[in-house]
């Protein structure tokens, strides 16, 4: 039986970082990825990298004022393999990044557990045992596809995955859940030329976000065409020659019936341990299925760890990445770090624009007792958003009346993505909203918008 100093389960973006890190250190390293077509991981392979190539060819596909369909449907094509060109050379390139380790050795298949310290791994002529002195699962998230009569078996219904998959642009589309990522394949569809609906159980579209914020979004998307039906049931799917046919309950509940050309599920992800055996290592579950685990990352068994969208919680890459960090030091640091450290994270919405966001909302923020005041900005008052002609959106800054600190940020704008940064780093830093209207800023930019956000606090 091979033995290593450690076994990475996943080729995802905490993975293999800690990988390298510990073949740097001398240790044999084994990485065990199901397939060959997720070497890097979700967040190259068939998440952020890929939509945002779209959402950004997209957006330029929009600015080119193409006519008709068949204009827009090449375009889509192009931006498709333009896509796919893209994300095979990062693929490889993360593949040669670890395989031209010496003591890292990569194995393509099935990965599960035999007992504590043994991982069987399924390839395609053999099944194999190695044996790990520490263990890392990394084995991300997968889309929910929810047991609704005929979704599983329609030929027109997508995931996130296998829609970016899809040359021919739908006519059509209808999206099932308004969430964050529903809303980012919205806006993006939008912008190649589909006619876009979307569907969602809930009353209130991002029940998450303030309702001022919100009803900017989605006012937002409204005006480049995406139709919302909001407060739904779905009942059941089927295929017809004239496209797919979902009905559903409305709001008064009526039944209705949208007829679409391909149908994409955007109802949530679920964590990858189905076929783990975790039971065999001892390695307990939270009731939603993610591997549990303490706030140095360890799950109940000593040696084996868990790390990215495989635990719960926020689903970014750079939490991906900075579990391997609190990972690295609890094994070859000070032990100091944990999760407990991250206080302020920052997320974005890549629609046109995107949204940004990090903190408290000004509802949550009442809710547990402050005293706030509230600045608002419109996106056309910032002279680089009048420049580039991208005057859509609004931005927000919820901040603590008693102490001055910055409580909040939403930020519904050109370049929101980048921005969210600083104010994050204004915030981590503990510095008062004052840090924010004072600083110098290069002009004209997006970012000095948060001069006259902050000055309104």
């Amino acid at each position: 039986m091979k033995r290593y100093d450690a076994i990475i389960i996943g080729f995802g973006k905490g993975g293999k970082t800690l990988a390298a890190a510990l073949a740097n250190r001398g240790q044999q390293v084994a990485v065990i990825e199901q397939s060959d077509m997720m070497y890097g991981g979700t967040c190259i392979n068939i998440g952020c990298i890929p939509t945002k190539a779209l959402v950004h060819l997209a957006k330029q596909s929009r600015l080119k004022g193409l006519i008709g369909f068949e204009e827009q449907a090449e375009e889509y094509r192009e931006a498709i393999a333009k896509k796919t060109h893209l994300i095979a050379a990062l693929r490889q390139k993360n593949f040669d990044a670890l395989d031209s380790k010496e003591t890292v050795t990569i194995y393509t298949g099935k990965a599960s557990f035999a007992s504590e310290h043994e991982v069987e791994v399924r390839l395609e002529r053999e099944t194999l045992t190695i044996y790990g002195e520490n263990i890392f699962i990394n084995t991300g998230a997968s889309t929910i596809v929810p047991e609704i009569v005929g979704m599983r078996e329609s030929k027109l219904v997508y995931t996130s995955t296998t829609m970016m998959e899809l040359t021919a642009l739908p006519r059509r589309l209808t999206i099932v859940g308004a969430g964050y990522i529903g809303l980012e394949f919205a806006s993006m569809y939008a912008g190649f030329g589909s006619e876009v609906t979307v569907l969602d159980t809930h009353a209130d579209l991002l029940a998450r976000e303030d309702r001022d914020m919100a009803e900017a979004l989605q006012d937002s998307l409204e005006k480049k065409g995406i139709a919302f039906i909001l407060g739904v049931e779905i009942e059941a799917v089927r295929d017809t020659e004239q496209g797919a046919v979902i009905a559903y309950l409305d709001a008064e509940g009526n039944r209705r019936e949208e007829t679409a050309d391909a149908v994409l599920v955007a109802a949530g992800r679920r964590p990858n341990t189905e076929g783990l055996q975790l039971g065999r290592a001892g390695v307990a579950v939270t009731g939603r299925g993610a591997v549990q685990v303490d706030e140095r990352l360890l799950t109940t068994v000593p040696h084996i760890f868990a790390m990215g969208d495989v635990v719960g919680g926020l689903q970014f890459t750079y939490i991906s990445l900075d579990d391997q960090r609190i990972i690295l030091d609890h094994l070859h640091g000070h032990g100091r770090r944990t999760t407990h450290d991250r206080k302020h994270v920052p997320y974005s919405v890549f629609i046109d624009p995107p949204f940004s966001r990090v903190g408290l909302t000004e509802e949550k923020a009442i809710a547990e007792g402050y005293e706030v005041k509230i600045a608002r900005l419109p996106a056309a008052a910032i002279p680089r958003a009048r420049l580039t002609g991208e005057t859509e959106g609004m931005l927000k800054a919820v901040v603590d009346a008693k102490t001055d600190r910055i409580l909040g940020c939403a930020l519904f704008c050109a370049d929101s993505h980048e921005m969210i940064n600083i104010v994050q780093i204004a915030m981590e830093t503990d510095r008062p909203y004052s840090f924010l209207r004072d600083h110098i800023f290069t002009h004209p930019s997006m970012s000095e918008a948060l001069n006259d956000l902050f000055h309104m606090s």
